[in-house]
């Protein structure tokens, strides 16, 4: 994987720019449909850094891909049958493109950030210890740092704009941004979701500590998963054969950079330093790992 290979920034001139993401470039195809570009630029403390990651953006689509497919019999998603061809018609774009693009459906997101919790890390073990709770639900005492859960935990939050952070809240906020019948569903579908693919990661040796998932709604108000699903950039992946609580464990996902950011003197805002080659092949090889782990 050389950076010749990478794709920092995509450009379809034909086609209306309608978001350039941390990650996701999002073009207008028609009333219908959009084109989502998953690109390699990779985001740490919510700064995009100034160097892609060589093919992080086609594991991811090709992770997402999987997922979808895994839990269609669970929930609809915005994935559509169009092939790239008729989106980009053009041989040398596709070829740059790569498997990093899809042709979804429009759909209404929904102004809530689905996140669950399987184990405690990160902002919920900060919150854990603080107020022996996680977005206000109250967890036994006595827990450390990255152990499991008794049972895996509906935590949403807000959607920040970009350069913000997003902001954890109760489920009677979501209730009040959703609805109550739209919440509930959101809640259940993405429990589900979770415990029936941890289940399956794990056969394949890998945790999945927690994950975030977006949803959208069609015309007739039926809720669809959208956006990505359970890969290395929206999820906690942890190798379970190094895993053990009582600290943080390594994982596949870009931990690995966030961890190296911190040894550094930079305050977390724009622009990103600059990452050693060495930093980029082991995040490559970590997202390329966690593909080859779970989708075979």
């Amino acid at each position: 994987m050389t950076y010749t290979d990478a794709l920092f920034e995509s450009d379809l001139p034909h086609l209306k720019l309608l978001n350039r993401g941390k990650v996701r470039d999002i073009y207008d195809l028609d009333a219908e449909h959009l084109l989502i570009v998953t690109t390699d630029r990779l985001s740490a403390f919510d700064v995009v850094l100034p160097q892609p990651i060589p093919g992080k953006g086609e594991v991811l689509t090709r992770v997402a891909n999987f997922w979808f497919e895994r839990t269609r019999g669970i929930v609809p998603n915005h994935l559509t049958d169009i092939p790239l061809e008729q989106a980009a018609p053009d041989a040398v774009q596709r070829a740059q493109l790569g498997d990093r693009a899809l042709v979804v459906r429009k759909l209404r997101p929904l102004p809530v950030e689905a996140i669950v919790r399987g184990y405690i890390i990160g902002s919920g073990w900060k919150d854990y210890q603080q107020t022996g709770k996680v977005c206000g639900i109250p967890l036994p005492a006595g827990l450390r740092q990255a152990d499991r859960l008794p049972e895996p935990i509906f935590t949403p939050s807000t959607k920040a704009d970009a350069g913000d952070h997003d902001e954890n809240i109760a489920f009677d906020r979501a209730t009040k941004l959703l609805g109550a019948e739209i919440a509930e569903q959101v809640r259940e579908l993405s429990l589900r979701i979770y415990q029936e693919s941890a289940v399956y990661a794990l056969e394949r040796g890998i945790i999945i500590a927690d994950t975030k998932f977006e949803f959208g709604l069609d015309q007739d108000g039926r809720v669809h998963l959208i956006d990505e699903v359970l890969t290395p950039d929206s999820s906690r992946f942890w190798p379970a054969d190094q895993y053990q609580p009582g600290s943080s464990p390594p994982s596949f996902d870009k931990q690995f950079v966030r961890d190296y950011l911190e040894t550094l003197d930079w305050d977390k805002t724009p622009p990103g330093p600059a990452l050693p080659d060495e930093i980029i092949e082991k995040t490559a090889e970590k997202y390329r790992e966690a593909e080859a782990r779970l989708t075979g």
